[in-house]
C-alpha cells in the first residue's frame, strides 16, 4: 500500500513536471501586433458564425475545455469583463475545444454571457494561428478594433491584467 502510494505521488510529481516544462519551453508569444485569422465556427445552436460578425469590436477571445478547471475558473471573470466593457464595444468570445455535447451540457448549468463557438478538433490549430504554440488551454487573445491581435496569454489570466489590457486599447 505504501508503495503504491510512492508511485503515485512520483507520477504526479513527474506530470506537474511535465507540464511546467511545456509552458516553459512554449510560452505564448509577446510578440508585435499579427491580424486575426478569418474563421467560421458553428455556435452551440448549429448556425455558423464567422469572426467577421464581431468587425470593429474590440474582442476578448477565451479558447477553453469543460475538462479544463482553470478554464471554468476564469469563466466567471470573462462573464464580470463582458458586462462591465459591453457598453464600450468589447466582446468576449469563447471557443471550445471539444465537441457539441459536453459544451452544451457544461453551458446548461453555467451562466455565461457570451457567444461559445464549437471548435473540435481544429481549436487547437486555431488558437496555434493565434500564437498558442504550446497547444494547451486556457489560452486568450485581445484583438484590436482594426483585427490586430495585441495580447496573448497562456493559462489562467489575472483579471486585473486583462482588464487594463482592455482599458489600454479603449483609450
Amino acid at each position: 500500500m505504501k508503495n503504491a502510494a510512492i508511485v503515485i505521488l512520483i507520477g504526479l510529481f513527474a506530470l506537474a513536471g511535465g507540464i511546467a516544462l511545456r509552458y516553459s519551453m512554449y510560452p505564448a508569444p509577446e510578440t508585435d501586433a499579427s491580424p486575426l485569422p478569418e474563421f467560421t465556427l458553428s455556435d452551440v445552436s448549429g448556425k455558423p458564425r464567422s469572426i467577421g460578425e464581431w468587425k470593429g469590436k474590440l474582442l476578448v477571445i477565451n479558447f477553453w475545455a469543460t475538462w479544463c478547471p482553470s478554464c471554468r475558473e476564469e469563466m466567471p471573470d470573462l462573464v464580470a469583463l463582458q458586462q462591465h466593457y459591453a457598453a464600450q464595444g468589447v466582446q468576449v468570445l469563447g471557443i471550445a475545444l471539444e465537441d457539441k455535447e459536453p459544451v452544451e451540457e457544461y453551458l446548461n448549468s453555467a451562466k455565461i454571457n457570451y457567444p461559445t463557438l464549437i471548435a473540435g478538433d481544429q481549436g487547437m490549430a486555431l488558437a496555434a494561428q493565434m500564437g498558442n504554440n504550446a497547444e494547451a488551454v486556457p489560452y486568450t487573445v485581445v484583438v484590436d478594433r482594426a483585427g490586430l491581435i495585441r495580447y496573448r496569454h497562456l493559462g489562467k489570466f489575472s483579471k486585473p491584467e486583462l482588464g487594463q489590457s482592455l482599458d489600454q486599447l479603449l483609450k
